[in-house]
């Protein structure tokens, strides 16, 4: 499906990938899709695609176009990813809105992010209406019980490698454990960052990337997860 633009905050629009289940009429359960900080490339799409092939409505909005993209958009939102503030959160809610509001769409919807994209689904999915979250690999806030209060359920998964989010999963475990959220939060020792995707070569090089055993266990354990709380409703 090509590419189309939805909503973004304060009466904006952002670019998107929508991508619809191939077998039945719906409505199906909804995940938005978010990226890592390389934006909306075609890895971030074969994600949405996946996720439609399992039967969900997925749509993955390019976040650094919101507001008229350009550089300043992208510092806007790379500062957010460590500060968890901006209108980044609000062009997220737009994106959910939207995909909940369709009519081939239960209005049930997850939210799934990858890097820079886990963090943002972390934090959007304690303020906003999802039903699931399934942050990769995502930032964790420091006082993550606080900043989590009122979280749906959550699917996490790191990468044991990663010296970038070191003590990041424990902290995400105990936070959701002292709040009493349903949580499956797992490290692979043998995964580095981003071993839900390939990476360019020279990111590669130090071992960042696709870590394929990892991958399917994690994308097993997120679509069961997402089974569970997403077509709650709908089944």
């Amino acid at each position: 499906m090509p590419d189309l633009h939805i909503p973004a905050s304060a009466g904006s629009h952002q670019s998107a990938f929508l991508a619809v289940p191939p077998v039945g009429d719906g409505p199906f359960p909804g995940v938005v899709v978010l990226q890592d900080a390389f934006g909306l490339r075609g890895t971030l799409r074969e994600h949405t695609e996946r996720l439609a092939a399992a039967g969900y409505l997925s749509v993955a909005p390019a976040l650094y176009t919101a507001r008229g993209g350009g550089p300043r958009c992208i510092a806007a939102t790379m500062k957010s990813m460590t500060t968890n503030t901006g209108p980044v959160f609000d062009d997220i809610e737009a994106a959910r809105r939207w995909l909940a509001g369709r009519e081939d769409c239960t209005g049930r919807v997850g939210v799934i992010g990858f890097c820079q994209g886990g963090g943002f689904a972390l934090i959007s999915a304690a303020r906003h209406d999802f039903a699931a979250a399934a942050p990769n690999y995502g930032r964790v806030p420091d006082d993550a019980e606080r900043e989590l209060e009122g979280i749906c359920p959550v699917v996490a998964s790191f990468g044991g490698k990663d010296p970038s989010l070191k003590g990041h999963p424990e902290r995400l475990e105990s936070a959701l454990t002292a709040l009493g959220v349903e949580h499956d939060v797992r490290t692979y020792p043998d995964a580095n960052h981003s071993f839900l995707e390939p990476m360019p070569p020279p990111l590669a090089v130090f071992g960042l990337g696709l870590h394929r055993p990892s991958a399917e266990d994690a994308w097993g354990r997120i679509l069961r997860f997402f089974d569970t709380h997403l077509r709650r409703e709908t089944a």
